[in-house]
This record gives C-alpha cells, sequence and structure tokens, in this order.
C-alpha cells in the first residue's frame, strides 16, 4: 500500500456564498464509462460522499460517463471482492473502488482503479488522508490520479478558480472577489466593494491575486495574498490603470496604463517598482498576457483600424500581428504548451470564444452562444473557462481545448464573470 500525504489546500477566512452549479451541456460522442463504487466506511458517518465526487469530477471533463449506482450488479471495496464480468456485464470499461477508515481524528481513504476490459488493476492501492473538512479535498485528489492513469494528462481537480460575483443589494450595487473549487464548490470571499473588481490573475505561484479595484478615485491595480488577505496597491497613476498579468517567473507584471496620455503596455518589475514602455502607438493598446517563455507580450490593439491581437518582444519592442482571422480579436490567453492563443473572437456580429493554432495559423470556434468573453486556460491545458450570459444572467462556462465538451456553472443570485484558473499547486 502506497501512502499518501494530502496537502493542504487554501484556507481563506470569510462568509460562504452561494456555490456555482455545474450544467454539462456537451460531452465526447463516446466517453468512457467508469464505475465509481461507494466508498465502504464501516460505522462512519461522512458529510462528504467521496465516490460520488470523485464521479462528478470526471464527468465535469466531459470524457466520462459515470455508471449509476442503481446499475452496479455489485459494490465490492477490496480486490478479492471485483469480478470483472459484473462490470462488463453492464459496459464498465474501468472501475474505482475503495473505503474510509478514521484513526486518531483523521480520516484515510484507499483507493484502486481496475481496466475491466483487460481484467487487471492498473493502480496499486492508495491512501490519502486528512481532516474532516479535506474529504472534498481527498476526493478531488483521487480524481486527479484516477484521471491521468487512464488518460495520461494531469487532472485539474484540486486547482481553484476565482471570479467577479456581482449583485444588487437594496439599491445598491456590490462586487465580491470569489474564490472556489474548479467547480465553484466552496465559494469563500476574498474581497467585497461597492465599486467594480476587474480583471482577476493568479500569480504564477497560486498565492497572491492581481486585480483592478475602482475603490480609489480612478482605476488601480492591487496585489492580495490568498490566504492572509493583505493586499497592497501597485498603481496610482493618472489615467487608466488596467489588466494585469504575471510574468512566468512572478516577478513581474503587464499592465495596460494611460499615464502619459494613450494607453500603451508597460512592465512593472515588482521588486524595484520600476516601469518599461513595451508600446509606442497612437492607437489603443490594452490586455497584455506573457508568452510561456517570458520573451513576448501579447496585447489587444486596433492599430490595424479593428482590435486584433499583437505580439512585443521584450527585449527589442518589435511588434507583429498575430490574428488575421475574424473581424475581432482580443483578451488573447496562450495555452501552457505555448501551441494555441485562445481569443475573445467576432465573425458576423457574434462574441465567442476562440483558438488560434500558432503553429499551423488555423483558427478553431470553440463556443456557440453570444458575447462570449474572459477566458482563463487550466493549467493542463485540457480546458478553458469564460464569461457568457445565460436566462438573462452573467454565468461562467467551460469548455475543452477540442471543443468537444462544454459546461455550464451558473449562480444562484447575482452576475459571474471574469473568470481566473489557478495553476498547479503541487
Amino acid at each position: 500500500m502506497r501512502h499518501v500525504l494530502l496537502l493542504l489546500v487554501l484556507l481563506v477566512s470569510s462568509v460562504a456564498q452561494a456555490q456555482l452549479n455545474i450544467q454539462i451541456t456537451r460531452g465526447t460522442d463516446n466517453p468512457t464509462r467508469i464505475a465509481v463504487v461507494p466508498f465502504a466506511a464501516q460505522g462512519l458517518s461522512l458529510s462528504e460522499d467521496i465516490s460520488q465526487i470523485v464521479a462528478k469530477d470526471l464527468e465535469f471533463t466531459g470524457q466520462f460517463a459515470a455508471i449509476p449506482r442503481t446499475d452496479m450488479l455489485s459494490l465490492p471495496s477490496r480486490e478479492a471482492d471485483v469480478h470483472y464480468r459484473d462490470w462488463a456485464a453492464i459496459k464498465s470499461e474501468y472501475l474505482v473502488i475503495g473505503s474510509v477508515e478514521q484513526r486518531g481524528g483523521r480520516y484515510y481513504a484507499s483507493y484502486e482503479l481496475f481496466d475491466v476490459l483487460a481484467q487487471k488493476k492498473v493502480l496499486a492501492r492508495i491512501t490519502v488522508d486528512g481532516a474532516e473538512n479535506q474529504l472534498r479535498d481527498m476526493a478531488h485528489h483521487i480524481s486527479n490520479k484516477v484521471y491521468e492513469t487512464i488518460t495520461g494528462i494531469r487532472g485539474i481537480f484540486t486547482t481553484k478558480i476565482i471570479y467577479v460575483e456581482a449583485f444588487k443589494q437594496g439599491n445598491k450595487h456590490r462586487y465580491r472577489l470569489m474564490l472556489a473549487d474548479f467547480d465553484g464548490a466552496r465559494p469563500q470571499m476574498l474581497r467585497d466593494s461597492p465599486e467594480p473588481l476587474l480583471s482577476p490573475v493568479w500569480s504564477p505561484d497560486g498565492r497572491r491575486v492581481a486585480y483592478v479595484s475602482f475603490e480609489t478615485t480612478r482605476p488601480a491595480i492591487f496585489i492580495q495574498e490568498i490566504t492572509t488577505g493583505r493586499r497592497e496597491q501597485i498603481t496610482n497613476f493618472r489615467g487608466l490603470n488596467g489588466a494585469p498579468a504575471w510574468s512566468p517567473d512572478g516577478k513581474k507584471l503587464a499592465m495596460a496604463l494611460s499615464k502619459d496620455g494613450n494607453p500603451e503596455i508597460y512592465v512593472m518589475d515588482l521588486a524595484s517598482r520600476q516601469l518599461s514602455r513595451m508600446t509606442n502607438h497612437f492607437m489603443i493598446d490594452h490586455e497584455p498576457s506573457w508568452s510561456t517563455d517570458g520573451t513576448g507580450i501579447y496585447f489587444t490593439s486596433d492599430r490595424g483600424g479593428r482590435p486584433q491581437i499583437y505580439k512585443v518582444n521584450v527585449a527589442s519592442l518589435q511588434v507583429e500581428r498575430v490574428t488575421f482571422d475574424g473581424e475581432y480579436n482580443a483578451r488573447g490567453r496562450v495555452s501552457p504548451d505555448g501551441d494555441n492563443l485562445v481569443t475573445v473572437h467576432r465573425n458576423g456580429g457574434t462574441y465567442m470564444i476562440a483558438a488560434l493554432n500558432l503553429k499551423t495559423g488555423r483558427t478553431r470556434i470553440l463556443t456557440e452562444t453570444d458575447h462570449d468573453e474572459s477566458p482563463s486556460i487550466a493549467p493542463n491545458g485540457a480546458m478553458l473557462m469564460y464569461a457568457t450570459s445565460s436566462g438573462g444572467k452573467g454565468v461562467l462556462g467551460a469548455v475543452s481545448l477540442d471543443a468537444r465538451t462544454r459546461v455550464l456553472l451558473p449562480s444562484k443570485q447575482g452576475d459571474v464573470r471574469e473568470p481566473a484558473w489557478s495553476p498547479f499547486f503541487d
């Protein structure tokens, strides 16, 4: 038996909010069928259903279809009780079994993964442990291992998202910067303000978030520590202070400033606070985003007559145009492998999310709804989250980079917007 200590994830002191709900609107045509058997927990009354969370996590990707518990012919918790014919009969391709024990105030969840078609165990028994309030974290940890074992892709189930929640309280607007699990569960408030909050973005180490707040007399960029809430105002220049973007090493912050009269792209060294101007054009340059190697910055500019994505070399300051398909491309974000540039793309008056393959030059439309915006790519590059609307409300959506899976995460209250997907935490 291998024993894995579960890492503590982020702890934030705040009030709980209504969580987002998952609605899978499209999955792959032939998802992998997997049975996640209810974990045996003799004599325990658990606050979380670990096996159900694992099943939901896997289904979120659209690559898996979980076998309903009512269809299961047996409920094994040990390898000796697994009979492959029972699972082949209900066309399950994989099987997850496990159990939970409590010792000394901690909970220990042990699990195994079987390939039903090959009739063999593909993941030896592993144990994760944690306190009672970490049962959901333990389940996400199990999901990561199962997903990576089957697909070869690192799972994103222990990552987090940050988003802005906007709603009315009486006659006044309120804006809240929220932190939640990747699926919107366990939302916690990072910042509450009567003034708009915009453009949150995680630092590469996942410890801080940069965002724009209108709480002063002008838009200003703040950096806030996730765990302590301690924050610092980074900019207070005249005019626009917007669109912060961390460099890959976390030492610099690109931003759009109009302190000299016209919105341009600047880079601030966070240690010295020294500013370097990256662009110099009479049209608007905005929405910077770093290349994965940190040598270039993608940005939106209408210097060609309409908003398109350009890239400036940080060393030479040479600028090249990157997008040509569509009448509008903005808010570019590069996938972790550097192969794709995701943009807000308009063609025929509809704003959608699209991915430009930077090697082939081919643009692929990922969403079909109107007014999709603010794309943020998961750290494994398999999915992205974006803001859209549904039922007259602002909601979050998620789509796979191959456009085969789409998920909506509406909120029970107010509008949600500006999603930012965290890096991996371990």
